[in-house]
């Protein structure tokens, strides 16, 4: 992708502001150029926003200030026209769905800005059942969601994501409900998925790890403000963390040079 092209493409946030009536949460916030093939991981303690910015990006919530993909504002768009851009992954799929895993990632699909209707019936099926094979729950298909457990409706959740194709996804906790091993395989398979240059994301997360080993890029949102932005070690540091979390910790790098956060007490 020529640098032209990359920078039609790439998010652009710039004083963002939102939240709920009478109830600011999000106070002009800005964020770097994402572009395509990108990661971002949002991160920072209970109530500091994070959920309240996804939201606010796909247009599920009144925001003022400026969201631009390419050369698109997307604030004041219309939900559908957001939809066409942007998927949006909630931290649960709704209850009482008499759906199959299957049956909910088609209608994903169908629903998918990349084309769907061009597809023939073969071509839909092929790629619902590759997604769900992709997330290692293709022998859940014939399963109605509510017989599965949290952590397996988080990773029918994500296929329904995926498999839309969108230019933007945001996911919300994606790992959230998962054991250590498929924490790994969901963010490997966002990682490839972006990799692959035609999609960026944007992940709130809580394990700081996590974040640091998947991401290019973390922000630290703290009472509705970014309060560290940058690649994984400029944003992870002690003193984000004394101030942010209120933790006494050292930033250290494993044997394989990942970084690791070892708390040794609060911060009186």
């Amino acid at each position: 992708m020529s640098a032209a092209s990359a920078n039609r493409d790439e998010l652009v946030v710039r004083g963002l502001s939102a939240g709920y009536r009478r109830r600011p949460v999000l106070e002009g916030l800005d964020l770097p150029a994402l572009r395509p093939g990108q990661v971002l991981s949002l991160v920072g303690p209970n109530a500091a926003g994070k959920s309240t910015m996804l939201r606010a990006l796909a247009g599920l919530m009144p925001a003022r200030g400026s969201v631009r993909l390419g050369d698109r504002e997307l604030i004041g768009l219309s939900l559908a026209e957001h939809a066409k851009l942007i998927t949006y992954m909630p931290q649960t799929l709704p209850s009482g769905v008499g759906l199959s895993v299957y049956e909910t990632v088609l209608s994903a699909l169908k629903a998918s800005p990349a084309g769907a209707e061009n597809w023939d019936a073969d071509t839909i099926r092929r790629k619902a059942s590759d997604v769900l094979a992709r997330l290692d729950i293709g022998h859940l298909a014939m399963e109605t969601l509510d017989q599965l457990s949290g952590g397996q409706r988080q990773l029918v959740s994500l296929a329904q994501s995926l498999v839309r194709e969108p230019r933007v996804l945001l996911l919300d906790e994606p790992t959230s409900a998962l054991d250590l091993r498929h924490q790994q395989d969901v963010m490997r398979l966002v990682r490839e998925i972006t990799d692959e240059g035609a999609m960026m994301a944007i992940i709130v997360l809580h394990d700081l790890a996590l974040a640091a080993q998947w991401s290019d890029m973390i922000a630290v949102l703290h009472g509705g403000r970014i309060a560290a932005c940058g690649a994984p070690e400029e944003a992870i540091t002690p003193e984000m963390l004394a101030k942010v979390y209120g933790v006494a910790a050292r930033v250290e790098r494993c044997s394989q040079g990942r970084l690791i956060v070892m708390v040794d007490g609060s911060v009186d």
